[in-house]
Formats: structure tokens, C-alpha cells, sequence
């Protein structure tokens, strides 16, 4: 795993037997889970024990994470056309007719299509406010994980989802976009500048207006969820409390209100479906808009590894009482190589992420999709170029808009 399986989760002894994704049981079927009780604005962790088949020995879903023969083949496919086959720059604009302008996010590149947006997510990766890597097939695992989750969730807000002719496209409605990123937080933790336990370490005890006992060590559980606003400046996100959001202009109260309480019911939702699946969501970030009819809708993304925390549930309670780091399914990992190895934030050039790292944060990326959704990732395993396919589905998808 080269010289960053520090940042990696220990290896333990596995057994030699996985399950198929297509055929996945439930985390309960596997054996011992750690069940989610939820009351409003938060949840308890209780640790359970559940006996496998009779006669069955059912791996862990850490066990599954890190040494399975899907796993194996996975990353054999990562390697052989993946990485060299990574989508780190689109120009739709110069391909597709009726596309008027592009603007490039860390991850999207968003296309004006006139009433509409279509929203490319490519395999660059960010952290730090800045672009660290290409993960092969990243893109896809972002826009179907979004996808699975916005249809799941629109009884609660609607979202600005139209149609999605690629597997690394949805074409949106425009709204008014809120200038505000709603992180919802379950833990204290994180290793970012306005993550929890970073401020919470420096000897913050209000942060975005949510007052915070002593005593507390990271990754940690809340009493209750909460929720830390940032706003944009310059390149960097800016934490914020509700009372700035108001008096800045940056929402009305009203607006504000609803949209705190549809973040809660969105992350609680979240939380309880990572838990029937084994898995612990730990924080995530919202971004919402307004429609021309005045209804909130949520957009850019939903539950994703990139704009979420995951950890496995079963082995939480234990490992945080050793004082170990959980075992998680997201850029955690990423993060921590690139901070023990330079300064991200102030290093003008960063090293090369290590061809092993890309290849195992593909993995879990693909891991995390598959757990979730109970269902097979397909890989694109055609000869066509990406751009190729996109360009082309994307100018038949808005031929038929018209």
C-alpha cells in the first residue's frame, strides 16, 4: 500500500469469503452491528450482537472494506483502466450546441444550457480548498450516489434534479442559489481548518452559535445534531453563525429557519439509512436554492463520500474507547497523507498522491455506493472516450428538452 497505510485502517485477520454486491445482505445478516436509536436532532449508538446464519460465517463490513476478493478485483480494474482513463477536465461547451458558458467548480464543471444546468462531476479531487488528485471513476460514484439519495429524499425538500442522460451528468433546474453551506455534524472530529474538533482542540466552545461542553475528545458523538453554516471568501470556506447569515444579508430569518430545519430532517434521514446498512454518517454538507415560485429546493449534491463523513458502525464504540480512529469510507484518509507529508494549505506545489492511495480511495468510494444503494457499481468499460460518451448524451438529452 506504499508509504501511506499509516492513514489507512490496521489490518486485521480476515476470512477468506465475501458476498457478491449484487446479492449484499443486510449489516444484521453479516453479524454483529451496532444499531441506531434516532430522537430529533440526534441518535445513540447501541452496541448489539447478532448471530450470523447457522453454519455461515459472514465477513464484517470492515472486514469486506479492506480484503475481499471484490475488493481485489475492483482495484485490478482500477488499475488497468482507470487511472490512465480519468476525467479531470471537460469542454462541453465546445461540443455541445446550445451550451452558452462554463464554469469550473473543484469538482463540477456546470454548463449553462439556457433554463437549464448541466452539472459534469468529473474525478478531480479536493481538500483544502484546492485540487489534490484524479480518482479514476469518482465522478460516476458522485452522480449516482447523488441521484440514489435525491430521489429518496424528495418528500422531505424537493430538489432541482431533471434528468440524468450520463453516468457523469444530471441536468438541473436553475434557482437562486443560497450563499450559504449547511454542515449538519453528528461527532466531533474532522482534521480540516473548520472541522469540529480542530476548532474544538484550539479551545473554541462556540462555534456557529452552538455552545459546546469541556471535556469532549475526538470523534466523539453529540448530545444532540448540530448544525455549523460557512460561507465563501475568496477561495476558502467561512464558518458563520446564524445571527451573521441574517444581519449579512446572506438569507432572511425565515428562509434561514426553514432550510436549518430541512438540513436536520435531511441528515437525521441520512443517519438512519447508513445504519441499516452498517454504517455510521457522521457529517455531511447541504446546499439548497430558491425556485422562481419561492419553494426551497436542495441541490449540488447529497450524502456523497466527498461531502460526507462515513464510518463503520460495528467497530465504533470499541475503537473509540481504545482511542483509535474509526474506520471510515471517505477522503479522511487522504486528507491526514497529504497533512503529514506538507502543508495543503500553504505548500505552493504538493506531492503526488501515491498510485496505491488513489487506487484504494477509488475503492471505497465504489465501496460506499455499493453499500448504500445494495446494488452494483458498472463500471464504463466501453472503449469510448468519456467525453466522447457525455458530449453525446448530453446534446441528445437537451435536443429533447426543447
Amino acid at each position: 500500500m506504499g508509504d501511506f497505510t499509516v492513514a489507512l485502517n490496521p489490518p486485521k485477520t480476515f476470512g477468506a469469503e465475501i458476498l457478491s454486491p449484487i446479492n449484499r445482505t443486510s449489516a444484521a445478516a453479516r453479524g454483529r452491528v451496532t444499531k441506531i436509536a434516532f430522537k430529533p436532532h440526534g441518535f445513540r449508538a447501541i452496541r448489539a450482537s447478532v448471530m450470523p446464519r447457522e453454519g455461515q460465517q459472514q465477513p464484517s463490513l470492515g472486514d469486506s472494506l479492506v480484503n475481499s476478493p471484490h475488493r481485489n478485483d475492483v482495484v485490478d480494474v482500477i488499475r488497468r483502466s482507470g487511472l490512465s482513463n480519468c476525467l479531470s477536465e471537460t469542454n462541453l461547451h465546445n461540443t455541445v450546441p446550445g451550451l452558452v458558458s462554463k464554469t469550473r467548480g473543484k469538482v463540477r464543471d456546470i454548463y449553462d444550457a439556457g433554463d437549464y444546468l448541466v452539472l459534469v462531476t468529473t474525478d478531480r479531487q479536493s481538500a483544502f480548498d484546492r485540487i489534490l488528485a484524479s480518482i479514476p471513476f469518482k465522478g460516476q460514484v458522485l452522480n449516482e450516489t447523488s441521484l440514489w439519495w435525491f430521489e429518496r429524499t424528495k418528500q422531505i425538500v424537493p430538489n432541482a434534479v431533471v434528468s440524468a442522460p450520463d453516468k457523469n451528468v444530471t441536468i438541473a433546474k436553475k434557482c437562486s442559489v443560497f450563499p450559504v453551506e449547511f454542515v449538519a455534524r453528528g461527532f466531533v472530529t474532522g482534521s480540516t481548518d473548520t472541522s469540529l474538533w480542530t476548532v474544538y482542540n484550539k479551545g473554541s466552545r462556540n462555534y456557529c452559535g452552538n455552545v459546546l461542553p469541556d471535556g469532549m475528545v475526538k470523534n466523539q458523538k453529540l448530545s444532540e445534531n448540530i448544525l455549523t453554516p460557512t460561507t465563501k471568501a475568496a477561495d476558502h470556506d467561512v464558518p458563520v453563525t446564524p445571527d451573521e447569515i441574517i444581519e449579512r444579508g446572506l438569507m432572511t430569518r425565515s428562509d434561514y429557519e426553514a432550510v436549518s430545519e430541512k438540513a436536520l430532517s435531511l441528515f437525521e434521514y441520512g443517519q438512519q439509512v447508513a445504519s441499516e446498512h452498517g454504517l455510521i454518517l457522521v457529517d455531511t454538507k447541504y446546499e439548497f436554492g430558491k425556485a422562481n415560485d419561492g419553494s426551497i429546493m436542495l441541490i449540488d449534491e447529497v450524502h456523497t463520500p466527498d461531502s460526507s463523513r462515513y464510518w463503520i458502525a460495528n467497530s465504533y464504540l470499541e475503537r473509540f474507547q481504545n482511542g483509535l480512529e474509526p474506520e471510515n469510507i471517505d477522503k479522511e484518509f487522504l486528507r491526514l497523507w497529504f497533512k503529514s507529508h506538507c502543508n495543503p494549505y500553504e505548500d505552493e506545489v504538493l506531492p503526488d498522491a501515491p498510485e496505491d492511495l488513489v487506487c484504494e480511495l477509488s475503492w471505497r468510494y465504489i465501496f460506499l455506493y455499493e453499500t448504500i444503494t445494495n446494488s452494483k457499481f458498472e463500471m464504463p468499460l466501453t472503449e469510448e472516450p468519456i467525453h466522447d460518451r457525455i458530449s453525446r448524451n448530453v446534446a441528445s438529452a437537451l435536443s429533447s428538452l426543447k
